[in-house]
């Protein structure tokens, strides 16, 4: 039984009590006096209520500042966070700003001095920004159609660098999330990653007219790459830059000498670099080329992917961990949430192509620690 039932039977049983010893008790009267009883009572467990609700979040700020770092067009994606920030403000029942920086360092920087407050950030841009400010803590880690885990795809628009005529398929890396996985040519609908010229919304990929399917070959030799111009992202990405580096290195190519290395400040326009002739390899997160496709519907066709990464966790947010826990896990429930409706899950789509997420857990990223050392790359 409630607290409140129990106040209002004990004020009614007492009442009862008094009446059955007077035979002179008015009726009126102690019916009066058991809806008084109750009304108070009520009142009494309303406002307890309401003082435990205020008391558990009276640690929390009245304002939260979320930031995001661009994987697309700055504005464009500035417009997209937009509804999540309602429904989060909503949900904590606090004012929460949604900004997006201009690159990594500038929402380091703002988690770092307090003028943020959660982050989204890349694997590799958690690492540098936790090393820079030790009281940062990773907090959600994306699921992408079940894994925690992606890759990069290389990709070219001179299909004489391959071995195979390109045609309709997809790599994945088999087993998948293994570092020392093999990449295997498959149907694009039997991969993980989603593919360029298919909708997932549904339960299975369906293929969407007018955009061309993707197309790979096989047969590239990264040691050929020397002289090329390559298209990279951002010099903090993970499957932008640090981990295909990494790849040249052991292939015998110097990242900053054997190549024309251009930083296109997203993955959207490494794709695009490639498609316009800027460059001739580039390298992103499997599938980019779905970025693109609004203004040019035959990417897929004419970027050839031939190549992956290995395995990187998938990226995160982060949070100032001097905030109450309390907060940290109404933030974490309320994306959860949000990512279970309709909205919630094409909002996330667009922005990060998100499907699910879970408790992060920090040595998962030591593989992107050792790759960072391994390249000489610290905290700026």
């Amino acid at each position: 039984m409630s607290i409140r039932k129990l106040m209002t039977a004990l004020a009614v049983f007492a009442l009862v009590v008094a009446a059955c010893g007077s035979d002179t008790e008015d009726t009126t009267t102690t019916t009066a006096a058991v809806a008084e009883t109750t009304t108070t009572t009520e009142a009494m467990a309303e406002t307890t209520t309401t003082t435990s609700m205020a008391d558990m979040h009276a640690d929390w700020p009245d304002k939260i500042i979320f930031g995001f770092v661009p994987s697309q067009e700055q504005e464009t994606l500035q417009d997209n966070i937009q509804p999540f920030v309602d429904v989060l403000q909503e949900a904590l029942g606090i004012e929460v700003e949604g900004i997006v920086t201009t690159d990594y360092t500038g929402l380091v920087t703002a988690m770092g001095t307090g003028q943020a407050d959660f982050g989204a950030f890349g694997p590799l841009g958690y690492v540098l920004a936790e090393q820079q400010f030790p009281n940062l803590e990773v907090l959600i880690q994306s699921i992408r159609r079940g894994t925690s885990t992606y890759h990069a795809e290389w990709f070219t628009n001179d299909p004489s660098l391959c071995a195979t005529d390109p045609a309709p398929g997809a790599y994945e890396n088999e087993p998948i999330g293994d570092p020392n996985a093999t990449p295997v040519l498959e149907a694009p609908t039997d991969v993980v990653a989603q593919q360029v010229g298919y909708d997932y919304s549904g339960e299975e990929p369906v293929r969407v007219e007018g955009i061309s399917e993707g197309y790979a070959c096989e047969g590239v030799d990264l040691a050929d790459l020397a002289g090329k111009t390559i298209a990279f992202t951002t010099e903090t990405s993970t499957s932008g830059y640090l981990f295909p580096a990494l790849q040249l290195i052991s292939a015998g190519i110097d990242p900053e000498t054997d190549i024309t290395a251009i930083f296109t400040g997203g993955h959207d326009g490494a794709v695009t670099a490639v498609y316009n002739g800027d460059a001739d390899v580039g390298v992103a997160f499997d599938d980019a080329r779905g970025t693109i496709t609004e203004t040019n519907p035959d990417v897929g066709e004419k970027v050839i992917v031939f190549g992956l990464t290995s395995e990187v966790p998938n990226d995160v947010v982060a949070v100032r961990g001097e905030l109450p826990d309390s907060l940290k896990q109404a933030v974490y429930d309320a994306i959860a949430a949000y990512l279970e409706t309709d909205e919630g899950a094409a909002i996330f789509d667009e922005i990060y192509e998100w499907t699910a997420i879970r408790p992060a857990n920090d040595a998962d990223f030591d593989v992107v620690r050792d790759a960072a050392v391994e390249f000489g790359i610290s905290e700026p």
